[in-house]
């Protein structure tokens, strides 16, 4: 099955319909001071800044999977990619190191249920609005549940994505991320970042009057399939930007990748490596820090 051709890169242990009456829920922040970052090792550090809870992740070293011929690009690519105006990321799996949605599941008690969903929304296999909509029936989040899941898991960053936003602005280019993820959790990591609140493309989570869980946001356009190339094109067209770059791991990613989206698809597989998106990506790449230098 297509959704089932996904290789487990670098695995890590993860801590991590509008209705009337709904109403979105207030920005939420966790509070990290005196948070410990907890492995399964034990206690490693202590939450003392945002800056902090970057996820520590074993290097990729010896994984270089040769039956891809686009991990050396081509100057063309590399043209695109240094002199593009703005750069939209994924977050689940790319900015950060985990799923976010398979982590709240986790926390609520439905975890292997939903991350199977999730597999076969990222390959492709399943539309994508039908994926999120069964996933969260399975565990339907109470808004005191992803509070308290924002304050006991905050984002773990992926390897080098904090210097890969901070080299892109040095280079003026601006930075977005595009998400079929949703807000409340997303917010946190931008804020990591200092990618302004504004510049997040996402999905927004619903609740009653009584914080009882209602749905998610219908309009939001990364709230069904090909809703990313919707979203990049809304951007290009918004800013009037002259060269985009999409960079994630997903079909979805890949989508956005079409006349008066993005230029240039980058896929990112140095937390899951699916097989049928790398295949189809204008570049492979397995750390950030290759983005980096070509940015030199």
């Amino acid at each position: 099955m297509e959704g089932l051709l996904s290789i487990k890169v670098n695995h890590v242990q993860s801590f991590s319909v509008n209705q009337q009456n709904s109403k979105l829920v207030p920005e939420l922040t966790p509070r990290f001071a005196r948070k410990a970052f907890i492995s399964p090792f034990g206690v490693l550090r202590s939450q003392k800044s945002l800056s902090s809870v970057a996820a520590s992740v074993q290097p990729l070293g010896a994984v270089t999977p040769d039956r891809f011929d686009n991990m050396l690009p081509s100057k063309d690519v590399l043209d695109v990619w240094s002199s593009s105006d703005a750069v939209c990321f994924d977050v689940d799996s790319t900015v950060c190191v985990d799923e976010g949605i398979d982590e709240l599941a986790e926390f609520c008690g439905a975890g292997q249920a939903v991350a199977d969903w999730t597999a076969r929304a990222m390959g492709g296999s399943v539309p994508f609005e039908e994926a999120l909509a069964a996933r969260l029936s399975l565990f339907s989040p109470s808004l005191s549940q992803v509070q308290d899941f924002l304050d006991k898991r905050p984002p773990r960053l992926s390897p080098g994505i904090d210097q890969l936003v901070k080299k892109l602005k040095e280079k003026n280019k601006a930075v977005f991320l595009v998400s079929g993820g949703f807000r409340q959790m997303i917010n946190p990591v931008a804020t990591i970042l200092g990618i302004p609140l504004e510049n997040i493309y996402a999905n927004q989570l619903l609740f009653t009057s009584s914080g009882e869980f209602s749905g998610f946001d219908e309009n939001e356009p990364t709230s069904r399939s090909g809703g990313k190339a919707t979203a990049v094109r809304q951007i290009r067209k918004a800013k009037g930007y002259k060269s985009l770059v999409m960079i994630g791991d997903g079909a979805t990613d890949l989508e956005a990748r079409q006349p008066g989206g993005a230029d240039l698809f980058i896929c990112y597989g140095g937390i899951q490596l699916r097989q049928n998106v790398a295949a189809k990506a204008d570049w492979l790449v397995l750390n950030f820090e290759d983005l980096i230098s070509s940015l030199d």
